[in-house]
């Protein structure tokens, strides 16, 4: 039975996730950028929370955990290479370490670039990767630490995933990411239908995170650096994608 997915609301533009095991009570919570929106759907649901994932040590993914835990004591995992800047972790994973939600195993992917030791958790049985602010819904989170050339390599792992997992990312960017994508890829027919679906959403206040991986392979540019038409838009055909990403990427910080 797969994990039972909640996303929360949180901040101005956040979201964390509570993921349910229904066959053993088990329940994760991954990021915590404030308590009380995550109390109240533990309230509402019932659930008792057994772990919580950290895949960044960024305060809008980690602010919320002392009154959490305070009220629903949990084992706490995150990155071995940012343990001197998380939290007291229980748990310290590094890529390809395994993590469990009760009776699901995930996988801890490396995503570093946003920040040195950002982590993903992939959990296959349930078509569900938690991404926080490396893969987001049309875009990437911006490079603070690492290299461009390292979230691209990060990104691509996460491409590699089949093209049904839920992309659970981390902000509600999806509108100005929209924007900027246009700029890359104009003619590209499946984001332009998707840009008037986000842009439906958003006037109605639906969020538009989670998204599917096969719809960000289709139509996020950062995914999308070996494209001939996104390269030859740019005056690159031919070019190494990774230079081709550091060029869209340098564009989105100066969008």
């Amino acid at each position: 039975m797969p994990l039972d997915i909640r996303t929360i609301p949180c901040l101005s533009d956040n979201y964390a996730y509570l993921a349910h095991d229904p066959a053993s009570g088990a329940t994760a919570l991954i990021d915590i950028p404030e308590a009380a929106p995550i109390l109240a759907v533990l309230e509402d649901t019932g659930w008792t929370l057994t772990d919580v994932l950290i895949t960044h040590h960024h305060y809008d993914h980690i602010d919320g955990l002392a009154e959490v835990l305070a009220q629903h004591p949990a084992r706490v995992t995150g990155a071995e290479a940012d343990a001197q800047r998380l939290p007291a972790l229980d748990v310290k994973v590094s890529e390809g370490d395994e993590v469990r939600i009760g009776s699901e195993v995930g996988t801890v992917i490396d995503v570093s670039g946003h920040t040195i030791g950002h982590i993903a958790f992939h959990f296959p049985a349930s078509r569900a990767v938690f991404t926080a602010d490396s893969l987001m819904a049309l875009g990437c989170g911006r490079v603070f630490e690492g290299t461009k050339p390292q979230m691209h390599e990060s990104l691509q792992k996460l491409a590699a995933l089949p093209g049904d997992t839920v992309v659970c990312s981390g902000h509600e960017y999806t509108a100005a990411n929209a924007k900027f994508a246009l700029t890359i890829d104009p003619e590209n027919p499946a984001l332009i239908s998707r840009v008037r679906e986000v842009t439906e959403k958003r006037a109605s206040g639906t969020p538009t995170v989670p998204s599917l991986l096969s719809e960000e392979l289709a139509t996020n540019p950062f995914l999308r650096a070996h494209d001939p038409a996104i390269q030859a838009h740019l005056g690159m055909t031919g070019a190494n994608a990774t230079d081709v990403f550091t060029e869209i990427r340098n564009r989105k910080d100066n969008f």
